[in-house]
């Protein structure tokens, strides 16, 4: 998957390609991951790329020139790297005006063969580059950062970690998937009995069982009653199975007793 960030900040990303899961992937070729400085295609000597806004204000916002440069250079890149493949790589800008990012949104995005994040700075960006060069707005949360780098690293760890091959255990993304839009269940592992002070904790009998139908409908189990518990809302408007309406119902007698 070729992969381009227009970013002022290059470091923060060739940071993040050293490390985990994402620099597994660059390593192993399953990522091409490629940055773009806006200030490197800006006009004057001072290699500007931010001024004041328009009709006053705090800040200063990201020009239309220097941004709109660094993101035909994506393409082009693109291009380069895979042909007619990639020749329109989807374009996002990070912002927490965009839709938000699901676990859904993210494997769409993982099946697509080129993708160029827009990190954005200080106030913003010129209107004028969303409406001409942003295919979509995507937001990681409902809250202010300083910038879209952190959004845009959010969004390269969730994809990269799809990709075939970026795990070490294949298993581990294919069974996220299957909790199909439910918080994670419960993990343990050794030692079978925890302390802490004078209070012993001990590993769910049925997960030493061996039984591993059992286990996993009790992971099932859990996966709906911390859903329940935590994010309700992600439980409106589901499509359920017979097998997890069954569950459900046994979650929600065994809370009320």
């Amino acid at each position: 998957m070729w992969c381009g960030v227009v970013t002022l900040f290059p470091d923060m990303f060739r940071s993040a390609a050293d490390a985990g899961v994402l620099g597994r992937a660059i390593a192993g070729g399953l990522v091409d991951l490629q940055l773009f400085n806006p200030r490197e295609f800006a006009a004057d000597r001072h290699r500007t790329v931010d001024d004041r806004p328009y009709g006053g204000g705090p800040g200063m916002v990201m020009m239309v020139e220097p941004l709109l440069a660094a993101i035909a250079a994506g393409r082009k890149a693109a291009r380069r790297s895979g042909g007619e493949q990639i020749d329109a790589p989807r374009v996002i800008y990070l912002s927490p005006q965009g839709d938000p990012l699901t676990q859904a949104r993210v494997e769409t995005l993982a099946d697509l063969p080129g993708l160029i994040l827009v990190a954005g700075r200080y106030e913003g960006v010129d209107e004028r580059v969303l409406e001409s060069a942003i295919d979509e707005e995507v937001s990681i949360g409902d809250y202010v950062l300083s910038g879209g780098e952190l959004p845009a690293l959010v969004v390269l760890d969730a994809v990269s970690r799809l990709l075939p091959g970026a795990l070490g255990n294949s298993a581990s993304a294919l069974e996220e998937s299957h909790l199909d839009g439910l918080l994670d269940y419960p993990h343990y592992t050794r030692p079978e009995i925890g302390r802490s002070g004078n209070t012993e904790s001990v590993v769910p009998p049925v997960l030493l069982s061996g039984d591993h139908e059992a286990i996993r409908l009790w992971r099932r189990r859990q996966a709906l009653l911390r859903t329940w518990l935590r994010r309700p809302d992600m439980l409106v408007g589901r499509e359920w199975s017979e097998e997890d309406r069954r569950l459900m119902e046994e979650v929600l007698n065994a809370s009320s007793h």
